[in-house]
């Protein structure tokens, strides 16, 4: 990456646009059909530690892994959830239709690099929900810009 090239964390608008992709999103799934029963039981504070795990993904502050656990604990609070392809995959299309609402960037870089951790991010959130998962333990995945780094006018 070259230098000055911001992160995805910045260049998505920071801890408030994760915060207001998250307020929206989860606004949405108490009243989806499909994703309300797996969350019916959502502590209030819920869209905040996503913001804070996604914030930390996209090169954000380490908070998630400092106040929370890092990946570990994501990982294990999917154990035994037995998470349906159908629902991860309409977690997917409510996400991408919340960071439209929530107003992130909507250049084709930053959805690329946000869409394929989401995509990533959910096929692991189905595995760790099985019957037979594996470890929990492991590093806090770091997304960055990798094929697609943002493109500036000029440089």
């Amino acid at each position: 990456m070259s230098e000055g090239t911001p992160s995805i964390y910045e260049w998505a608008g920071g801890d408030e646009a994760f915060r207001r992709l998250t307020e929206v999103f989860y606004g949405h799934v108490r009243k989806d059909p499909v994703l309300a029963p797996v969350f019916a039981h959502m502590d209030d504070a819920h869209p905040r530690h996503v913001a804070m795990f996604l914030s930390e993904v996209f090169g954000g502050p380490e908070r998630y892994s400092a106040e929370h656990g890092g990946h570990d604990h994501m990982a294990r609070m999917h154990l035994g959830r037995h998470i349906t392809e159908e629902q991860r995959r309409r977690w997917v299309s409510l996400l991408a239709d919340s960071a439209d609402e929530a107003g992130l960037p909507a250049d084709p870089e930053f959805r690329a690099v946000f869409s394929y951790y989401i995509e990533w991010g959910t096929r692991m959130a189905l595995v760790y929900s099985a019957d037979d998962p594996p470890p929990t333990a492991g590093p806090m995945p770091k997304w960055e810009w990798g094929q697609t780094p943002p493109w500036r006018p000029g440089g």
